[in-house]
């Protein structure tokens, strides 16, 4: 029994020592937008739409959009942006404009590489 739990405990802590040494990747975030995320009842007839921001975040081989977590979070990153982020699971962590955010991924897409120019020759 107490075998199991020294193994147990070594594991939790390989796993933590992997994802703490998560290097950090540059990315730009290129755009945003304003999306429904969900509904706030007033009374039993009436409610509002409540709106998130969504990020459009580009790597040089992944392009991310990511959404803020809870609609109350309403600071706006402008376009263009630099950021280093990591991932854990689902979720983008990164600092920008002074702040730390973390965001929910909800799509991620490859990016082509562009068709080499080509040089003709005379």
């Amino acid at each position: 029994m107490r075998r199991q739990v020294l193994v147990l405990a070594a594991m939790a802590l390989g796993a933590t020592l992997v994802s703490a040494d998560q290097k950090p990747a540059q990315a730009t975030i290129i755009s945003q937008s304003s999306v429904d995320c969900g509904t706030k009842k007033h009374g039993k007839k009436e409610s509002t739409n409540i709106l998130c921001q969504q990020y459009t975040v580009r790597t040089t081989t992944t392009e991310y959009q990511i959404r803020q977590q809870k609609p109350g979070d309403m600071d706006i990153i402008p376009p263009n942006t630099p950021i280093e982020f990591t991932l854990n699971k689902n979720k983008m962590k990164f600092k920008a404009t002074g702040k730390k955010y973390e965001f929910l991924v909800v799509g991620t897409s490859a990016i082509s590489n562009p068709p080499a120019a080509s040089n003709p020759t005379p």
